[in-house]
This record gives structure tokens, C-alpha cells and sequence, in this order.
């Protein structure tokens, strides 16, 4: 079995814990110790963008209907989102990150990776920068974070999940495949769920049962991807921090674990995911031409359409000019199992003329 070299990078992964909900938290004492559900209506055609952790002890999760959330938890709060307060407070969040080290990439507005390798000195370890940068993080917003520190991101990522809420967990090198081992692939990196059920059909369901296909089989399964499958699946990774990566495009897409079948419904959930791709659009302080919208049927059909716009989409409201006609352009009657919003053709913020750069970001 490839080993990962021991000389690696030192890879911290910040996600906040249930940050939408916990901001929601913090600024209403009333909400304290009580279920928080961020999202819709629940009385409408609502849905759940978030929720705290008593929530989630319900069954609760993201893209649930907010109507089934309160079936299922009745005593629930629900709460609209206040994006400009989260992008605030991702803001405060970044800065810490930055004061730490500048070989910070953000991945949206509560979560980002950051290589400390040349922060380590003798009687310095990644485990105590990650400690530091969690109190300082609470001590600037009074909320917690969670993190993650191993050799590469796939494991810091998987790290930072694992001990939620406030949790630290270190993988070094020698625990990484054994750590791996027994997970189920779905976890892992770029493995959707229609990839782990064509897994599942060649009896792959641990990252273990993986590892016996070699890199030349699991390109013949699944294309060139599958030589990524082989090395992740060994806890290989040498993808590095890019602070400064040029973005064409950022988005966020769902693949549902049930079928949506209501329209209000699909179109609640557009509007989410357009929330989150503006907010992470504005973690990049970058701007775009170019609006995406893709579904994907219940049959695998997918359908995407674009527009662009004369002059620059900064946030929701540009959105909002242009999300209608992209889903009356794609939204039929059929079930849909997947849903996406992009924005691309990304420029900087700072390269636009002061009269385009919108207010308040």
C-alpha cells in the first residue's frame, strides 16, 4: 500500500459549528437550548437551509421541507436567514484566519482550510495553532468551531467533522489509512451518491473494499476519476492550500436523498442554494457575468441554463433578477433528484469601477 510522505504539509480544516443556527443563538437569548431551524416557512412551501444540533437530534437537515421539520420537531423555532449578518460574521471568522497565516482558502462562508506547515518549530504544533485559532475564533464572535489537522485536506476535512461541536481530532501520517478503512466511500471526497450506489452494485462499500481494485481497474469503472478514487482511498492527497486561486466559478449544488416532486418546493430550494453560492461568491470578494441554474431528473437527464448579465452579480438581488427565467426554463414536471446554482466568469471585486461595486458588501 502507497504510504503519504511524512514530511508532508501540515493542513488545519475551521468549520463552524451549525453556523447559521448558532449566530441565530447567540444574538436571541431566547433561543437558547432550544431547537433552531434556519429556512422557510414552515406553514408555506419553506425549506430547511440549517439547523442547530437540538434540532438535528430530531432528524432534521439541510433541504428538508421546513413543514416536515415541524412534524417532526414541533417545538422547533424557525428563523429567516440574515445573510448579510452571516457574511459579517464570516468576515470576523477569515480575519482570525488571516492573522494566523496568509495560506488561507476559504471554501464558503463557515469553513476553510489553512496550511501552517511553516508556522511549526520545535515545541510548535499544528494541533496547538488549531487550539489558538478556536479560541480565538470564540473569543471574536462568542461562537464555536470545530477542526481537523492531517497531511493532506481529505483528512483534515473528515477530521474537523468528526468530533462536532467545538471538537479538535489530529490524523498524523502513520493513522491515515487506517482511519480510512473503515468509513463508507461516500464519504470520501468527489463521491457523490449516484457514484457510491454504481460502488455499491461492485460490492464497494467501506473505503477498504476500494482498495481492491487497482488504479488501472477503477479507471476502467468509473474514467479518469477513478485514479483519484484509488489514491484517496489510500489517504493520498496532494492537492495544496490556494489562498490566491484564480476562480472561474463558484456554486453549490444537492444531490436530495428523496426525489422532489413540488415545484414551490424545487423553487425553494433554488432560492437556498442561491444564497449560498452569493455568500460564497462574497468570501472570494469576486463578482460574476454568468448565472447557471442545472437539475437533474429522476431518470439522470439533466438540464442547464445559463444567462448573463450586462453588468456584474454581486449579490442576491442580481439573483433575483435572473432566477425566474432560469427556472422557467427548466423546471418541468418530472421528479428531480439533483439541484444546482453557479455563478462563473469571475472577476475581483477591486477590478471593477467604483460605480459598479455593489453597497454594503
Amino acid at each position: 500500500m502507497a504510504m503519504p510522505d511524512p514530511l508532508v504539509r501540515k493542513i488545519i480544516h475551521i468549520d463552524m459549528d451549525a453556523f447559521f443556527a448558532a449566530v441565530e443563538e447567540r444574538d436571541d437569548s431566547m433561543l437558547k437550548d432550544r431547537p433552531v431551524i434556519v429556512g422557510g416557512d414552515p406553514n408555506s412551501r419553506g425549506v430547511v437551509a440549517t439547523c442547530n444540533y437540538a434540532a438535528r437530534r430530531f432528524g432534521i437537515h439541510s433541504a428538508m421541507t421546513a413543514s416536515r421539520a415541524k412534524v417532526l420537531c414541533p417545538d422547533a423555532v424557525f428563523v429567516r436567514p440574515r445573510m448579510e449578518v452571516y457574511r459579517e460574521v464570516s468576515r470576523q471568522v477569515m480575519g482570525v484566519l488571516r492573522s494566523v497565516t496568509p495560506q488561507v482558502e476559504p471554501l464558503s462562508l463557515d469553513e476553510a482550510y489553512l496550511d501552517v506547515t511553516e508556522l511549526l518549530l520545535p515545541d510548535v504544533y499544528a494541533r496547538d495553532i488549531a487550539r489558538d485559532i478556536q479560541r480565538k475564533i470564540t473569543l471574536e464572535t462568542d461562537l464555536t468551531a470545530s477542526a481537523g489537522v492531517s497531511y493532506n485536506k481529505l483528512l483534515a476535512k473528515l477530521a474537523s467533522d468528526w468530533r462536532k461541536p467545538n471538537g479538535l481530532m489530529v490524523i498524523p501520517p502513520e493513522r491515515g489509512a487506517d482511519f480510512l478503512a473503515e468509513l463508507p466511500v461516500r464519504k470520501l471526497h468527489g463521491i457523490g451518491p449516484s457514484t457510491a450506489a454504481k460502488m455499491e452494485g461492485l460490492n464497494i462499500h467501506k473505503v477498504s473494499d476500494l482498495r481492491v481494485y487497482s488504479r488501472q481497474q477503477l479507471v476502467v469503472f468509473f474514467g479518469k476519476v477513478g485514479s483519484w478514487y484509488h489514491d484517496v482511498s489510500h489517504g493520498i492527497d496532494h492537492r495544496p492550500v490556494e489562498p490566491f486561486r484564480k476562480r472561474q466559478s463558484v456554486g453549490y449544488e444537492r444531490t436530495f436523498p428523496e426525489d422532489l416532486c413540488d415545484p414551490a418546493e424545487i423553487r425553494a430550494c433554488i432560492y437556498e442554494m442561491a444564497d449560498k453560492a452569493i455568500g460564497r461568491l462574497q468570501v472570494l470578494q469576486s463578482a460574476g457575468k454568468t448565472v447557471t441554474l442545472k437539475i437533474r431528473l429522476r431518470d439522470f437527464r439533466t438540464i442547464t441554463r445559463s444567462r448573463s448579465i450586462a453588468g456584474y452579480v454581486q449579490n442576491r438581488s442580481d439573483l433575483d433578477d435572473l432566477l425566474p427565467w432560469l427556472m422557467e426554463k427548466t423546471i418541468t414536471e418530472q421528479p428531480v433528484r439533483l439541484l444546482g446554482v453557479t455563478i462563473s466568469s469571475l472577476v475581483s471585486r477591486e477590478s471593477l469601477p467604483p460605480e459598479q461595486i455593489a453597497l454594503g458588501l
